[in-house]
């Protein structure tokens, strides 16, 4: 195995590969979970994670929110738009938000979905997205598709977890990528 890596260097992506739990078969045979919580239940882990994160977003600054994809990518967004002093908008699985709505259906490493942003909130505005985990890239390239077609323009993406040995960041190309941990 090799060390690990990510965009804010080797110490920070072995404290946070520190921090994952793999859980086998779930949420399907054959995939290998990476479960963030134990990272998120850590407060030193979770405030360090969040301030490399802010620090990818202020390379890219000014930005007027930070959008999270749901569900994980909502925890990540509202603490970094706190830390960022900004705000927060969620990108939501088809039928959980309150109309008027735009939607993005995609597909993902084991079967598809669609997404949907408040119509309206992003328009005009610089947007930072962010997820927990960048895999084979169907979530993030459609939810960059779907800020960008609410009118934002998105500034930068960023993850905690990379999964580059399915290359995902090759779909990825709105705007710069970041991750803390990239396997």
């Amino acid at each position: 195995m090799t060390d690990p890596e990510g965009d804010a260097g080797a110490d920070l992506a072995q404290f946070v590969a520190a921090r994952l739990r793999n859980v086998p078969d779930f949420p399907e045979p054959g995939i290998q979970f990476k479960d963030i919580f134990p990272l998120l239940a850590d407060g030193e882990a979770f405030a360090q994670a969040i301030g490399a994160l802010a620090d990818f977003a202020r390379t890219e600054w000014p930005i007027d929110l930070v959008a999270g994809i749901e569900a994980r990518g909502f925890i990540l967004a509202a603490a970094l738009a706190r830390e960022l002093g900004c705000g927060m908008a969620p990108i939501r699985k088809a039928g959980k938000l309150p109309p008027p709505t735009l939607s993005q259906a995609y597909t993902l490493e084991y079967g598809t979905a669609e997404i949907e942003v408040p119509a309206g909130l992003l328009a005009g505005r610089r947007v930072f997205l962010v997820d927990d985990v960048l895999a084979t890239g169907g979530t993030l390239e459609a939810a960059a598709y779907l800020v960008a077609a609410a009118g934002a323009q998105i500034t930068g993406i960023a993850t905690l977890l990379e999964l580059a040995f399915l290359g995902g960041r090759a779909r990825i190309t709105a705007a710069p990528v970041y991750t803390l941990l990239r396997l």
